[in-house]
């Protein structure tokens, strides 16, 4: 019965755990049927790219800072290369990680333009900008890149790039000065574009979220998929007044911020901002449009919607704007999985190692769980304890099971042990060990961060495969602790299992795995300790 109980428990935690991922969450291939055109540029400013997979190529200025590395494009202004210098690729560390690109293979670009029915004139993503230069390269705290839009009926548009030294934030600015004879209200459209396929490095049993999402103070986070957008589908607010629209994907994320935490709205009201996501020829749009106020003949206009482009460190984005740490996409256990995570950065500001906080974080949670763990473990060690009588048991009634039964019963009532008493511990914990999963697995914290010896990445599988080994060690220890299976089926089961089960871990992080090699190693121990007390008492008693 214990060795069932085990064998349900493990069973339902990677049933749970892998099957949702492998059958539930979204597989991001590219799309095979486009949806059709969801806006046009008289409609809604974003208008969509008459070749998906081939953005029209100018000019490029290329921008160095202390943590990107850019290209921008003369046509429409883009901002269409984005390396970030401090995080590797996943396969290749030594090269920068690439963010935003738009070559052969993929396309993820971040465009703006500026529209309105007085001037149909006023640069778009498909202007073609001048630039002063063709590289800029930080030197100071802020460096400015500015492209210059060709005359539109006396109206001159500038778009203004602002890079901050140690940021992941850019500046997006408009400078609009109305030369002209009637006034012009522009709307202007900030979108990212990208294709369906998964980010590079994404695992086989790492099927994290990746597609657009929009936060309001009203309507809170809310993430569409590429699948619903390819079928037009998809609920989300349409109409703020502050916010923020995204990408997101496994450890990184753009996002069009309406509403930065140390400003004001760009939005007048709820009615003048908006928010569109769509998909045309294989492309997806998430897309923040902006009404702005009428801009009288020689009068001017500046305005400026920041872009996060970098990593979902807690840090980092919690300080762009309200919300932003909903970025960071913990599954459906986010209820556990976020005040773990929250648990984790606290723990690491003690230690600042990522390992020792989640070795930290492994005896924290032990120790709230020991009160329903010692339960479990007392009920098993009972069972063990009650092994031999069950042989003998058996032996006595042969195949009359139903007299075996009532016998097995009567036994567990006068020695007063629940044969379920060692499963419902376990079945309350598998939310938090699932959640524990996912904190783990969504921490770019953990990307590139060391903890001893070899272990450089604990985002990155362990080179010599020594912890997956440990894990498997323990796991095989942990079944003499257990009572022994009658059925030699199940005896054959339970020493198979762990190395079945780490075989899965040898492609997971070393910080999952670091995690779940200190918790086998503490259940051993206190599952010893309470066999051993147990055993004692049970000496006692048979000497008094």
């Amino acid at each position: 019965m214990d060795s069932k109980r085990l064998i349900i428990f493990v069973l339902l935690s990677v049933g749970i755990l892998f099957g949702w991922n492998e059958f539930f969450m979204p597989k991001h291939t590219p799309q095979q049927q486009a949806a059709k055109t969801a806006a046009t540029a008289g409609a809604s400013g974003a208008a969509q790219p008459a070749d998906a997979n081939k953005l029209t190529r100018g000019q490029r200025i290329h921008v160095k800072t202390d943590l990107v590395e850019a290209e921008i494009d003369t046509v429409g202004g883009d901002l269409r290369s984005l390396k970030l210098l401090k995080h590797g690729e996943t396969e290749d560390h030594a090269k920068a990680f690439k963010l935003f690109q738009d070559d052969a293979k993929n396309t993820y670009v971040a465009q703006t333009g500026l529209v309105a029915a007085s001037n149909p004139a006023l640069p778009t993503h498909k202007t073609v900008f001048a630039a002063d230069k063709p590289s800029y390269e930080m030197t100071g705290d802020k460096l400015e890149v500015k492209l210059s839009a060709p005359d539109a009926n006396g109206v001159k548009v500038s778009k203004v790039y602002t890079f901050t030294k140690g940021s992941y934030e850019i500046g997006v600015r408009y400078d609009i000065v109305n030369g002209g004879a009637i006034p012009v209200a522009p709307t202007a459209y900030y979108r990212l574009l990208r294709d369906s396929q998964a980010p590079e490095g994404e695992g086989r049993f790492a099927h994290t979220y990746t597609g657009p999402a929009v936060y309001t103070s009203e309507h809170k986070f809310q993430k569409v998929s590429f699948e619903d957008l390819a079928k037009g589908k998809g609920d989300y607010a349409k109409t703020t007044n502050d916010g923020w629209v995204a990408m997101l994907q496994h450890y990184f994320m753009s996002a069009w911020i309406l509403k930065p935490l140390d400003g004001k709205s760009v939005c007048k009201d709820e009615r003048s901002c908006r928010f569109e996501l769509t998909q045309s020829n294989g492309l997806n749009s998430a897309a923040a449009l902006v009404d702005y106020a009428a801009i009288a003949p020689g009068k001017s206009l500046s305005v400026n919607v920041p872009l996060y482009a970098g990593p979902e460190e807690y840090d980092l984005i919690s300080k762009v704007a309200d919300g932003m740490e909903y970025a960071k996409d913990f599954g459906m256990f986010y209820i556990f999985a976020s005040p773990l995570f929250w648990l984790l950065v606290k723990l690491h500001g003690l230690v600042s190692n990522w390992g020792w906080a989640i070795i930290l974080l492994t005896l924290t949670v032990k120790a709230a769980f020991y009160p329903l763990t010692a339960a479990s473990y007392r009920s098993m060690a009972k069972m063990k304890a009650l092994a031999p009588r069950l042989e003998r048991m058996k032996e006595q009634y042969g195949d009359d099971r139903m007299k075996f039964q009532q016998a097995v019963m009567e036994m567990y009532k006068s020695e007063k042990v629940n044969p379920l008493g060692g499963c419902l511990p376990m079945l309350i914990q598998i939310p938090v060990f699932i959640g524990l999963y996912w904190a783990l697995l969504a921490s770019v914290e953990l990307r590139g961060a060391p903890w001893v010896l070899w272990y450089v990445d604990l985002a990155r599988p362990d080179p010599y495969f020594i912890l997956p080994a440990l894990m498997a060690i323990t796991m095989f220890l942990q079944t003499f602790l257990n009572p022994p299976p009658a059925d030699p089926m199940q005896a054959k089961m339970m020493k198979i299992m762990p190395l079945a089960f780490s075989a899965l871990f040898f492609f997971f992080p070393a910080g999952l795995v670091l995690y779940y090699v200190v918790n086998n190693v503490l259940s051993m121990t206190q599952q010893w300790f309470i066999n051993k007390q147990i055993n004692k008492n049970n000496k006692a008693a048979l000497q008094s």
